[in-house]
């Protein structure tokens, strides 16, 4: 027979980790199901996303890209060449939200963000609706 030694461990602090998992969870949860998007003026269905990141901002600069292929500029109808030119005369570190239908063509996604990139933009926010 062999025998076991049991001990027991005297507990003179408290692991407060876990208290911290919890509430960074809960702030997380809050933050997610907080309102903080400014729905958009011109409409589009925007696609969905598993997350959500929301960010108060100064002044943002809002561009659309519509289901048919149409850009705006903020409220202003423009083509590529014109939507280039406008964010060519904004700081770099303005914060520009691109609000893309989710039937869009990719295409139109990929020359808004090519300019933006081409152009040094940084602060780039792209809207979805969370699942």
């Amino acid at each position: 027979m062999s025998k076991c030694k049991k001990t027991h461990k005297r507990f003179d602090t408290i692991n407060v980790i876990p208290f911290i998992d919890i509430m960074l969870v809960l702030l997380v949860m809050v933050l997610t199901t907080a309102t903080f998007i400014k729905q958009g003026v011109i409409p589009v269905d925007l696609p969905n996303s598993k997350t959500k990141e929301t960010k108060e901002t100064q002044k943002e600069i809002t561009v659309y890209v519509r289901a048919n292929g149409e850009l705006y500029y903020e409220k202003e109808k423009v083509d590529l060449k014109t939507l280039e030119a406008k964010l060519a005369t904004i700081s770099k570190k303005q914060t520009v939200v691109l609000r893309s239908d989710k039937a869009s063509k990719f295409q139109d996604f990929v020359s808004v963000m090519d300019i933006l990139k081409r152009l040094g933009h940084e602060q780039l926010y792209i809207v979805t609706h969370k699942e």
